[in-house]
């Protein structure tokens, strides 16, 4: 079960990293300083979700990593857009990532 307090950092992470990746997006700066994402969207997937939000999340994660990785790709016409979608895939794909693999390994101990 997720403590409190790594909830709330989780929680934290979240909303300053969905809020990087739309500035990242909107400036331009989606290739140097993109690590930062990453990182971010790590510790969401690790101590942002817990147990019983495993699956909405993985629904929810999984439709936005599609959806942006499609729409980025068509969003050729408007760049910018385009950037947008490109930095909330570096955020979320991480984050789905470590929430599949922690479901994954919760399954595999029962």
């Amino acid at each position: 079960m997720v403590k409190k307090n790594n909830k709330s950092f989780g929680a934290w992470a979240f909303i300053f990293g969905t809020v990087l990746a739309l500035l990242f997006g909107l400036l331009g700066w989606t290739g140097s300083i993109s690590w930062l994402l990453v990182i971010l969207g790590l510790l969401i997937g690790l101590l942002n979700i817990a147990e019983k939000e495993t699956q909405a999340f993985l629904v929810a994660g999984t439709v936005l990593v599609i959806v942006s990785s499609f729409g980025m790709n068509a969003m050729k016409i408007i760049p910018i857009l385009g950037n947008v979608l490109g930095a909330i895939l570096y955020l979320f794909v991480p984050a789905t990532i470590i929430v599949a693999l922690k479901s994954v390994f919760t399954l595999a101990k029962e």
